[in-house]
């Protein structure tokens, strides 16, 4: 193999066509790949594909001034003049508990499943053949939307909150799963192996050094879930008839366009979002 000199700097023979110099006179290498070129290719035909759609929306004489005139009056209304017009603050707060035990409940009963799933996909716990039907399960259940997983429970248990709450849970499940046996996997070995030197049960590794190891890590990925819940069941009180302060939000924007009580309903949820994420920062540096 030869060498060729770019400066005082020797390179192979194989990347002498990836080396550029810039104006600065420092040299850049530029990784020329297949897959690079594939991901040029297709940003490329994505960009086409946007440009054209634009040009062949058929826009009804549409005027472009006036509706974003309209636009901001919208965004004005609901962000600068909010106020309950249909509703008591009462009865609001109680939709926004029946939308938070939503996803509470979803995620409990999601995260109890995923916990012995993933004991059985953990590759230093399991079996391979376990692990790879467990993980190709899963992988298929989180393939599939939460709002459709929970329509098609709604096949045989109705629109309702029931179907809401199988539908987050089923998704809840696959996703945790999957963070806990990753986890799981991240376990000095050498634990393990010392505790079966000495005779240790399956349960009492899992007691003993599993769950101590691990703990902090399932609580953070359960808190995160449980947000995604909360943001899935304000979606589903109007996907799914659930209820919760979701159907109202969708009853205010849809049905009576009231962007006023729009504005006021997502404050509340906003409130509520952060009010939640500081409540799990503070649960989260407890249990570490």
């Amino acid at each position: 193999m030869t060498d060729v000199k770019v400066g005082r700097v020797p390179l192979p023979v194989e990347l002498e066509k990836a080396v550029f110099r810039s104006r600065s006179g420092k040299i850049r290498i530029a990784a020329k790949n297949k897959s690079g070129l594939a991901v040029n290719i297709l940003i490329g035909v994505l960009l086409f594909l946007t440009v054209l759609a634009f040009m062949t929306f058929d826009y009804q004489n549409i005027d472009f001034g006036k509706a974003v005139a309209d636009t901001l009056h919208n965004i004005r209304t609901v962000f600068l003049e909010p106020e309950l017009s249909r509703e008591t603050v009462g009865g609001i707060l109680y939709q926004l508990l029946v939308t938070f035990c939503l996803g509470t409940l979803s995620t409990i009963l999601g995260a109890v499943l995923a916990f012995f799933c993933s004991l059985l996909c953990a590759r230093n716990l399991a079996g391979s053949a376990s692990v790879n039907i467990v993980k190709s399960i899963i992988a298929v259940v989180r393939a599939v939307p939460t709002v459709l997983w929970v329509l098609i429970f709604a096949v045989s248990a109705g629109l309702g909150s029931v179907a809401a709450v199988v539908g987050l849970t089923f998704h809840s499940f696959a996703y945790l799963t999957k963070a806990y046996a990753e986890s799981i996997e991240e376990i000095d070995p050498g634990i393990i192996e010392a505790l079966k030197a000495n005779g240790a049960s399956y349960w009492q590794i899992i007691c003993q050094a599993v769950i101590p190891a691990t703990i902090t890590y399932m609580v953070a990925w359960t808190f995160m879930r449980f947000e995604i819940n909360f943001a899935n069941a304000v979606a589903m009180g109007a996907a799914a008839g659930a209820g919760g302060i979701g159907f109202n939000l969708f009853m205010a924007g849809s049905f009576y366009f009231d962007l006023h009580e729009m504005g006021m309903l997502t404050y509340i949820v906003v409130i509520a979002v952060v009010i939640l994420e500081a409540v799990s920062t503070k649960i989260k540096a407890k249990v570490k």
